[in-house]
C-alpha cells in the first residue's frame, strides 16, 4: 500500500486548471503540496523559458499569464524537454521528483521522468500512462499530496471543478 495519498485531475484547458487552483487556494489548500503540468503549445518561439538565480521565469511563451501566476503561487518551477512528451512545463514539488529522476537517470519500468514523478507523488505506476496521453494531447495534470485528510479536503474540490477525468491514489480515504 501507498503511504503517499494524492488526487490528480486533467483539465482540457489552462482556464479551467487556473480555475481549479484558484478554487484550491482559496479552500486553503496548501500551495506547497500541489503540482500541475502542460504544454505550452501556443508558443510560436522554441525557447519557452530561461531561469535567473533567483529561479524566476524571465520568458513566459505564449500563455505566459498562465504559466506566470503558476510560478508565483507554487512551489518550484521548470521546462523539461521529455521524449515523446516535448517540452512539458512543470510547477509544483513534481518538479523536484522529475529533476531527481533525470540527475539519478531513473527510469520506473520504462516510464518518462515525469511518470517517475508522478509515481513518487502516490500515483501507481499503471495509472501514469493516463496523465502521459493528457500531456501528449495538450491538456494540463494537476495533482495535490499529502495527508489523507488534506487529499480528501483537495478531492471534494477537485471534484466540483471542470476536470475531464480525476482519481485518487493511496491510503484509504476518509469518509
Amino acid at each position: 500500500m501507498s503511504t503517499t495519498n494524492s488526487v490528480a485531475a486533467i483539465y482540457d484547458t489552462h482556464e479551467k486548471a487556473e480555475q481549479a487552483v484558484k478554487e484550491l487556494q482559496e479552500a486553503g489548500v496548501d500551495m506547497k503540496s500541489l503540482s500541475i503540468l502542460g504544454k505550452d503549445t501556443h508558443t510560436d518561439e522554441h525557447v519557452v523559458g530561461y531561469y535567473t538565480a533567483g529561479d524566476r521565469m524571465l520568458h513566459w511563451g505564449g500563455v505566459g499569464a498562465f504559466w506566470g501566476g503558476f510560478w508565483g503561487l507554487l512551489f518550484g518551477s521548470g521546462l523539461f524537454l521529455v521524449p515523446g512528451l516535448g517540452p512539458i512545463l512543470a510547477a509544483g514539488p513534481i518538479v523536484a521528483w522529475i529533476v531527481a529522476g533525470l540527475e539519478g537517470a531513473v527510469v520506473v519500468g520504462g516510464i518518462s521522468a515525469v511518470g517517475a514523478g508522478l509515481v513518487s507523488l502516490g500515483i501507481p505506476k499503471d495509472s501514469v500512462i493516463q496523465y502521459d496521453v493528457a500531456l501528449k494531447t495538450d491538456k494540463y495534470v494537476l495533482v495535490v499530496h499529502g495527508t489523507a485528510e488534506a487529499v480528501e479536503k483537495a478531492k471534494d474540490i477537485i471534484a466540483s471543478t471542470k476536470h475531464s477525468h480525476y482519481a485518487v491514489y493511496g491510503q484509504a480515504v476518509l469518509v
